[in-house]
């Protein structure tokens, strides 16, 4: 497993912790691929016929599905990153294209950015989004993933909201808020300490409850690592499955092309969680 270098957050002042999170700086050209994954999800959408289905009442509340073709397949639900408060389900809809050609239904899941909605409600909102999709697909196994932010989401699914997934998958996750609450981010989201104790994947941990299994890329900032390793050993004390696992040489945006590829890592994570 990769060393993380990291060193202990709670020594470092607001700017130095800001900067400790900041994946698009320590990412220069992260702005051009994050525009390559819009660009070829319009293409996905020109060329594949989806279906979008709304769990609330506002334009991000919904979530748009993709079928592999295969009756009762599985289903992978997509939520994506952005610090709570950035992108949109239409970015990502090119990380369908692994999983459903390895015989998963997809489902891209919007949901409202932070400061319109707190992080409380984000978590309600996808958890919503679960259980309509629980019901309208009727599939026999649901798996939830996410990138960076929408990792936590995935993670925190697996513990927060009863019945929703079978399976998640973190990718380059946040799993205790509390840094995240000493850094500029914070004055967009405006944490709460009941949402820091609440909404920390890590902190509501307990035994019991669906395998989650963590992804990061071994290029990414150090306490991006370590915050996956640091929730993945903590599940591990407590005998929880899943597994942990490192995409040699990736970044925090480059991790996602092993998602986009079927043979890629992440892609093959979401077929062995979904039982495929």
């Amino acid at each position: 497993m990769a060393s993380t270098n990291a060193v202990d957050w709670r020594s470092l002042e607001r700017a130095s912790l800001t900067r400790a999170y900041d994946n698009s700086e320590a990412v220069r050209d992260s702005a051009a691929l994050v525009a390559g994954w819009r660009t070829r999800s319009a293409a996905f959408r020109e060329a594949k016929v989806g279906q979008t289905l709304a769990y609330g009442p506002v334009q991000r509340q919904a979530l748009d599905l993709y079928r592999c073709g295969a009756a009762g397949a599985p289903c992978l639900a997509f939520v994506h990153g952005g610090y709570w408060q950035r992108n949109a389900r239409e970015d990502f809809t090119c990380m369908a294209e692994g999983p459903l050609a390895l015989g998963l239904d997809v489902a891209l899941v919007g949901y409202t950015l932070a400061p319109e909605a707190s992080l409380t409600r984000i978590t309600e909102e996808i958890g919503a989004a679960l259980r309509l999709l629980r019901r309208e697909t009727g599939a026999g196994r649901l798996v939830v993933a996410g990138w960076s932010a929408g990792g936590h989401l995935a993670a925190l699914m697996a513990s927060f909201v009863a019945d929703t997934a079978d399976a998640a998958l973190a990718v380059s996750g946040i799993f205790d808020l509390e840094p995240i609450a000493g850094t500029a981010l914070n004055d967009v989201l405006r944490l709460t300490q009941v949402e820091v104790a609440e909404l920390s994947p890590i902190r509501r941990l307990a035994p019991g409850g669906p395998p989650v299994s963590v992804i990061y890329g071994g290029a990414e900032l150090p306490e991006l690592c370590r915050q996956s390793e640091d929730y993945y050993a903590a599940r591990r004390t407590l005998g929880l499955a899943g597994d942990l696992q490192v995409v040699p040489g990736a970044d925090h945006f480059r991790v996602l092309d092993a998602l986009i590829a079927p043979d890629g890592l992440v892609a093959q994570e979401t077929a062995r969680l979904a039982g495929l």
